[in-house]
């Protein structure tokens, strides 16, 4: 698709992989709303890239269909694309696991970006085109030490990736999943702290190419999924 002049809504959008995507959509001419936890965050990466700021967060279930139909009205009623950035981790090794462990990741990572994302098909479905982008990880594709409820819940995105592909082709709606591997961003930081760059590593610029990317890929096709590794990242 042309990516000027589109509509977009970017989830975690104030630092990371979700403001370097939403800076190139921005760049290509898109109307960008990006969302995150944090006011003062939004506002700082809005101005920088040119995007509009709305605090929403996904985990907050019972304000979803409020807040999606917000972020709607600010871009106009359309939306074009959706992307899914919005996660958090929890890393504790078997034995030490509770069900509070499960409920904060899973509330942002699974259930939060499903129900969001059955919020904003609805315009995709009366427009007949759209791209729905879920950002998950290699721990969809493999489990790792400490990752039993992190790598669940990527494993559950990917899950409903697949589903959602089967149910919305025909509505003209591309679902594609993307998989970073170790990105130098301020994920599973308290601080909320950006990590510094790492000339082996990949860095937020490289996923967001790869989103741009997998958008600008003709109407007619669609890419389901794709992982990205650094080179030689030791």
């Amino acid at each position: 698709m042309n990516i000027n002049n589109s509509k977009v809504l970017v989830t975690g959008g104030s630092l990371g992989i979700g403001k370097a995507t939403a800076k190139m959509l921005v760049e290509k001419g898109a109307t960008v709303v990006i969302t995150g936890r944090s006011q003062e965050r939004l506002d700082v990466a809005a101005a920088e890239i040119g995007a509009i700021p709305l605090v929403f967060d996904v985990s907050d279930l019972d304000s979803i269909p409020s807040k999606a139909a917000e972020c709607l009205e600010l871009l106009g009623g359309q939306l074009d694309v959706l992307v899914n950035n919005a996660g958090i981790g929890e890393f504790p090794v078997l034995g030490e696991i509770t069900a509070a462990h499960f409920q904060k990741v899973f509330n942002t990572n699974v259930f939060g970006l499903a129900l969001l994302t059955q919020e904003m098909i609805k315009p995709m479905k009366t427009q007949q085109k759209g791209t729905i982008i879920n950002i998950a990880s290699t721990a969809s594709l493999k489990g790792f030490a400490r990752g039993t409820v992190y790598s669940a819940s990527k494993f559950a995105v990917r899950s409903m990736t697949q589903t959602w592909q089967a149910e919305l082709r025909r509505d003209n709606i591309r679902v594609c999943q993307v998989n970073p591997s170790e990105v130098t961003t301020a994920f599973a930081n308290e601080e909320r702290e950006e990590r510094a760059k790492d000339a082996k590593k990949l860095d937020p610029n490289d996923i967001a190419h790869t989103i741009i990317s997998v958008i600008e890929m003709a109407d007619k096709g669609f890419i389901p999924e794709v992982t990205v590794w650094a080179t030689n990242p030791f």
